[in-house]
């Protein structure tokens, strides 16, 4: 049931402007994920690198807060846990603009939407709205993909310089999720440039089997790319070239009215 957490290539050293224990206790929550609903102090220790001491402090501070609970053997996070995440949510009203647009394109297209940042190699979904499930993986607020073999990954490294981009393959780890996968940095990188050119992105079947998914940039007023938005199909439902033809005008309108409601709402 261990898993193996991310950890910091380079963690900084313990001082005035970085702390240690807070990093370990994000460290404790992050170890927990699908694989891993629960797990034992040993466990625990085990994929965050930590002493059982270490790891036993961490999880019953966690208890105490209320962030996690257990029965005396296994650990498991708590509801709670989503306050941290809906803290993010709330504090950027483009999410509570985006919904019904969002909603709005789903109901059109008939495919499931969704909305995504970038978070360093990957994206983060913000935003999810369900026509029916598409994928094998089970994706919801907060779940991430790699960016370099998604639409919405493509769209958000569109809106970086090539340098910038350079620098996020270099730390992905580039593997073949499928046959039609580019794992070629230089040829990703081409890739982002036509999107970045073209001011859209379709991504035929490269992180799943039979997955078709278009992508379009939602803009902050001074013309940045804060979010991407997609739709998704089944490409024993639709090939690639009819999604293009008959779903990406329709999607692109979408990521234009949001970016305009934020425009006009005066956030960032």
């Amino acid at each position: 049931m261990a898993n193996s957490a991310v950890r910091p290539e380079s963690a900084p050293e313990p001082g005035d402007s970085y702390v240690q224990s807070f990093a370990r206790g994000l460290e404790v929550i992050r170890s927990f994920n699908a694989q891993a609903q629960q797990q034992t102090l040993s466990e625990v220790a085990a994929s965050t690198g930590l002493t059982r001491a270490g790891a036993r402090r961490i999880l019953l501070t966690l208890q105490t807060l209320g962030y996690v609970d257990g029965d005396g053997k296994y650990f498991h996070l708590t509801p709670r846990i989503l306050e941290l995440g809906f803290a993010y949510l709330s504090s950027l009203p483009i999410w509570n603009l985006a919904e019904p647009v969002m909603e709005r394109l789903a109901e059109q297209v008939k495919e499931s939407c969704s909305a995504a940042v970038l978070d360093r190699s990957d994206i983060v979904y913000v935003l999810r709205v369900h026509t029916h499930k598409i994928m094998s993986l089970n994706l919801g607020v907060g779940s991430r993909l790699p960016a370099y073999c998604t639409s919405l990954g493509r769209v958000l490294l569109a809106g970086l310089s090539d340098a910038e981009v350079e620098d996020h393959l270099r730390a992905s780890d580039l593997q073949a999720r499928t046959r039609h996968t580019l794992t070629d940095p230089a040829a990703l990188l081409r890739q982002v440039q036509q999107v970045r050119t073209q001011g859209w992105c379709l991504v035929d079947q490269e992180l799943e089997e039979g997955l078709i998914s278009m992508a379009a940039p939602v803009f902050n007023r001074a013309g940045v790319t804060v979010a991407a938005l997609n739709i998704s199909g089944q490409a024993n439902r639709s090939s690639a070239e009819a999604m293009q033809q008959t779903m990406l005008p329709a999607l692109r309108e979408a990521a234009h009215t949001i970016s305009m409601l934020l425009r006009s709402s005066g956030a960032r």
